[in-house]
């Protein structure tokens, strides 16, 4: 019943109109509360630029996980769909921009109650043409084709709840590989990499921490140098690319020598418990395991609103976009087989974008609960299986 109304394309356009007006209620405030667009003028410009912004994230939405039929050609998504969707929208981009919101604002409504109504006038108006318009086919062959962006059609293609796991002889972790990637950590890395070594002899994980120095101009290397004197197994290299976080992680990533690779931040901020416990989840032949903070048993302390909001926002896009259940894809605490590392090589991203790249090329999707609260999310692997299912 749930996979039927998951799949049912209004229920799916709805979703996707509801993170649109999310992201378009998001830009409202932050032009008129943060930017300081309190004019009429101003307060109409704003509601322009976020509709548009908010139309455009919406087409690609609806085009890649409601109507996934049709070309993905730059002629046929810049000449042809998006003109037709800004055509299709067009009737109630007017009657919001000229009619609702100077009406609504001319009576007090706050921006946030205007801009649902604006929702709720134009959704039916752009289900309607989008579906016999913007989104047909050109044929019916075409009705379930997708195209996926490079580097994620294999793990998209794969159906990750139906594939049972293959075997495989021997699927045990000898040894686990932690990398930090670390800029300017001179006051923290000492004491992270301690209480993760601590937390893993205890029991009696044989493992590596390898520090990525992400070229600090701090005293980090110094204390690198101290760390791995006092404990050989806790190593550190130079990032040989650009800085940021993404390069470090990848320079961490070829240089790993463990069985399987977490990778944790240099401030302390990942539970070395939750470390054990993604090590043992692993040993039971599973290939990835992610842990959410935004679940029953995980918390964020200390967390800035407004990165909070960004947070929810982008993991929700994320979300829809690629029709995923894990909620936390930005957390970057995550733990791979180092075949499944290989089989997602080569990484692409610079920075952050780092700890999306990963997952979603890393496979299907599976959620269990443990029994003492801790919530995780395994991940089935495209490339490493056994054949006990989910």
């Amino acid at each position: 019943m749930l996979t039927k109304i998951y799949n049912n394309k209004i229920f799916r356009f709805l979703i996707a109109g509801g993170v649109a007006f999310l992201i378009n209620l998001f830009l409202i405030y932050w032009f008129i509360d943060d930017l300081g667009f309190n004019t009429q003028f101003l307060k109409n410009v704003a509601n322009v630029i976020s509709i548009e912004i908010s139309l455009i994230a919406s087409f690609f939405i609806y085009r890649i996980w409601v109507w996934t039929g049709g070309d993905w050609t730059i002629r046929d998504v810049i000449l042809i769909q998006l003109p037709l969707y800004h055509l299709s929208a067009g009737l109630a981009v007017l009657l919001r921009v000229f009619l609702i919101f100077p009406f609504l604002n001319w009576l007090g409504i706050s921006p946030g109650v205007n801009t649902m109504i604006g929702v709720l006038v134009g959704a039916s108006i752009n289900y309607v043409a989008s579906d016999s318009l913007v989104f047909k086919p050109k044929n019916k062959t075409n009705e379930t084709e997708m195209y996926y962006p490079e580097g994620l059609a294999p793990a998209f293609q794969m159906d990750g709840y139906s594939h049972p796991r293959q075997s495989r002889d021997n699927y045990a972790v000898k040894t686990l590989s932690i990398v930090i990637p670390a800029y300017n950590e001179e006051d923290c890395i000492e004491s992270t990499a301690h209480l993760i070594s601590e937390r893993l002899e205890e029991d009696k994980i044989d493992y590596e921490i390898l520090v990525v120095n992400d070229n600090s101009k701090d005293n980090t290397e110094a204390v690198l140098q101290k760390i791995n004197q006092e404990n050989p197994r806790i190593r550190y290299i130079n990032n040989y690319y650009p800085n940021g976080f993404g390069f470090a992680v990848r320079c961490g990533l070829e240089n790993f020598s463990g069985d399987a690779v977490a990778v944790v931040m240099a401030d302390n901020s990942d539970s070395p418990d939750n470390m054990v416990d993604y090590y043992y989840k692993l040993q039971e032949g599973y290939d990835c395991v992610f842990g959410s903070r935004f679940i029953k048993g995980g918390k964020v302390i200390d967390y800035p609103i407004h990165k909070l909001i960004v947070n929810r926002l982008a993991n929700l896009f994320i979300q829809v976009l690629f029709g995923l259940k894990f909620n936390d894809t930005t957390n970057a605490f995550k733990i791979y087989r180092k075949e499944v590392i290989e089989g997602i090589s080569p990484l692409l991203s610079h920075h952050f974008n780092l700890t999306v790249e990963m997952p979603l090329k890393a496979g299907g999707f599976q959620v269990k609960t443990q029994g003492n609260g801790q919530s995780l999310f395994i991940y089935s692997s495209l490339y490493l299986v056994r054949k006990t299912p989910f």
